[in-house]
């Protein structure tokens, strides 16, 4: 009999979805399992009239001339800037959420962080909303430079051996938003054809993506909604209470959210959910916003409920039947959630224009609009929750799925704590031999890469068990966190060495740093160790793995790594296989340039043995038997 849904990494949710009545993302991937030949190579070219060509060895050019190299080049670096374009809007909003923030006087929950934000960016000391207005406009600035100018603020955000290596290559971005422009424009019909300049903007587009989109925004958001701290919070779909009215939150802008978790915390608005019956209010995270809360949990206690998964977990929390109102604000938020809100009549609210769904009201979010935007939406959502409850909607068919427990909090500054101030146990481990080396499990979650999280869960495992630390941000934490790799009892399937780790330090082998953002934590600490170690980035015992990537946010962040000089594996390859000269550079000529190569593999066991291969080799570079 034919499969008719994909299989998941995580059972209880498989069950749940096949037991269901509902089309999912999961059912649909069966129906789209036949995909396009020349889509996959990356040389269909649709760009004119002429089109769409499609190459192959018996027909190598298209109408114009263009051959394999040209079109795959043009369609990868629109894609990495359509990428870099989504990370750079989240970083300019953000930066603009500071500056309003400053200019009404605050609160900043992060003061630490608002310090260490003036101090990289060289604002000096003063009164913070002076300061904090500074740093934004610092920011904006330089995001909206143009093409030709460098950015002002590269020097100080990157680690100063690699800011050496991208000056020497020409690999400095100008303007990051006008990288972006420049790309589509130059991806254009007859403009260029030279798929190696091409990839080289991929690589500037990566840079500004890693060190602005990234990096900066955790920053800003650290101090508008303050910092993290280390705990251990359940995880799942358990962590919804059907008695509470329920606003799921999905996106990546979590300093949207700021002011409405903090109305939820007040009494008298509390009272308005008890006076209609339920308990109270509820944030229920979702996709990487979730994760962003997940991080604060110790800021937004009594507010939000825990994070219930990711992009591909979305539709499953809304057919548990407990979900009063959906507050969206970007990606992620699949369009399959659409027909369930129909169906089940859970109201939609778009915060951000950018992620407007076709049944939902927008509200673009502003600081002078938030009050307002916080009452619709609570009002809305008890509306849901009275029909819902009067319909006896009132238990939660997920009680039993995720984890009881999953790590929370990990950023470059706990994690450091945990530490003890240093890096030094972390070395030592890494000298004896007893951590061979650090993998970065990052990026997505998509339904190809042989189902739902399973190649991530499963080669996490092989990883753990080799003695290789995993460090974790993005849609795959969403998988890992369910399927309990991030409890302190997965240290029981590591390896010797890095169990023993995990069991002093109280931690599991699987650190949970949160949304596909902390990839630029993630990068800190990676420099911090390298500075530690006083080598460059690609001399580390550090390989980044991306196993199931699904947007093109997920190629500009690819291509921050190998820019960083990271060797980098995919379980699935990007659209470029059928560019002989683009595979060629990506995978034999790339590491003479920034040290970094790409790396395909897609099954669990020779994906984590290939990871393995790597940090032995790096390990040997080191003097590291």
């Amino acid at each position: 009999m034919a499969e008719t849904m994909c299989r998941s990494a995580d059972g209880v949710l498989q069950t749940f979805l096949a037991s269901s009545c509902e089309a999912t993302s999961h059912h649909r991937m069966v129906q789209q399992s036949i995909k396009c030949g020349f889509g996959l190579d990356g040389v269909c070219c649709r760009l004119c009239a002429n089109g769409p060509c499609r190459l192959s060895k018996a027909r190598p050019y298209g109408v114009c001339g263009a051959d394999a190299d040209t079109i795959a080049g043009r369609n990868f670096l629109r894609a990495a800037a359509a990428g870099a374009g989504c990370y750079l809007h989240v970083a300019e909003n953000t930066a603009r959420r500071l500056r309003e923030l400053a200019e009404r006087g605050g609160p900043f929950r992060g003061p630490a962080a608002l310090d260490r934000l003036c101090s990289l960016l060289g604002v000096p000391a003063g009164d913070p909303c002076a300061r904090a207005k500074q740093a934004a406009a610092c920011i904006l600035e330089d995001l909206n430079r143009p093409y030709e100018e460098n950015m002002a603020l590269l020097e100080r955000l990157s680690y100063p051996p690699r800011y050496e290596a991208w000056k020497s290559l020409g690999l400095l971005p100008g303007g990051a938003k006008n990288e972006v422009f420049n790309a589509v424009v130059k991806t254009s019909t007859n403009l260029s054809s030279d798929p190696a300049d091409m990839l080289m903007q991929c690589l500037r587009l990566g840079i500004a993506t890693g060190l602005y989109g990234l990096r900066l925004t955790n920053l800003i958001n650290d101090v508008i909604m303050g910092e993290g701290e280390i705990r251990f919070e359940p995880v799942g779909m358990r962590t919804i209470d059907p008695d509470c009215v329920n606003i799921m939150v999905t996106g990546h802008q979590v300093s949207m959210f700021g002011y409405l978790s903090d109305l939820l915390r007040k009494p008298e608005i509390a009272s308005l959910a008890q006076q209609a019956g339920a308990k109270g209010f509820q944030l229920v995270g979702c996709t990487c916003v979730g994760q962003d809360f997940q991080v604060r949990s110790n800021q937004h206690c009594g507010v939000f409920c825990g994070h219930a998964g990711n992009n591909y977990t979305s539709e499953a929390v809304l057919l548990t039947g407990c979900v009063d109102l959906v507050l969206s604000e970007f990606n992620c938020t699949i369009p399959g959630l659409e027909p369930i809100c129909d169906r089940l009549d859970i109201p939609m609210i778009c915060l951000d224009d950018v992620a407007k769904k076709k049944s939902a009201a927008c509200l673009p979010y502003s600081e002078a609009d938030k009050e307002q935007i916080a009452v619709k939406s609570l009002a809305a959502a008890l509306a849901a929750y009275q029909k819902r409850t009067a319909a006896g909607a009132r238990t939660n068919p997920m009680a039993g799925h995720g984890c009881k427990e999953a790590v929370t909090g990990v950023t470059e500054i706990t994690l450091l704590q945990l530490l003890g101030g240093s890096y030094e146990p972390l070395i030592k481990a890494l000298a004896s031999g007893a951590v061979k080396g650090v993998a970065a499990v990052v990026g997505c979650s998509n339904l190809r890469a042989q189902g739902h999280d399973v190649l991530t869960v499963e080669m996490t495992r092989e990883l753990i068990k080799k003695d290789i630390l995993v460090l974790a941000a993005g849609c795959t934490c969403g998988g890992l966190e369910n399927c309990g790799l991030m409890s302190r009892e997965a240290a029981q399937e590591a390896g010797t060495g890095l169990r023993a780790l995990c069991n002093s330090l109280g931690i599991p082998p699987v650190l949970n740093f949160g949304p596909c953002l902390a990839i630029g934590r993630i990068e800190t600490v990676a420099a911090e160790l390298a500075g530690a170690l006083g080598v460059d980035l690609p001399k580390l015992p550090v390989v980044v793995s991306a196993p199931q990537w699904l947007e093109e946010q997920a190629l500009a962040d690819g291509c921050f790594a190998l820019a960083l000089g990271f060797h980098l594996h995919l379980g699935l390859p990007p659209f470029v296989t059928g560019s002989p000269l683009i595979v060629d550079t990506l995978t034999s000529k790339l590491p003479a340039l920034t040290g970094g190569r790409l790396i395909i593999e897609a099954e669990s066991r020779p994906a984590a043995d290939r990871i393995e291969a790597v940090i032995l080799e790096k390990r040997k570079e080191l003097g590291l038997h």
